[in-house]
């Protein structure tokens, strides 16, 4: 009966922990909202620059030829 019991108290504790995961996932803080923004942000940059090299190597290949 004992180890019945422990059975039951991890599979409850696991559905504990996954309610509250789940939860979590629907209501961004703040910290998290800045986080994206940041992400974003670093991603536009980085395609940004990537499109600026892309230019200036064209540029360079006109330029030689």
């Amino acid at each position: 009966m004992n180890a019945n019991l422990k059975k039951l108290m991890a599979v409850l504790g696991i559905l504990m922990l996954a309610g509250g995961l789940a939860a979590c996932e629907d209501d961004k803080g703040p910290a998290e909202k800045a986080g994206e923004s940041i992400d974003e942000s670093m991603e536009e940059a980085g395609d940004s620059l990537e499109e600026m090299g892309d230019e200036i190597q064209e540029s360079a290949n006109d330029a030689a030829d």
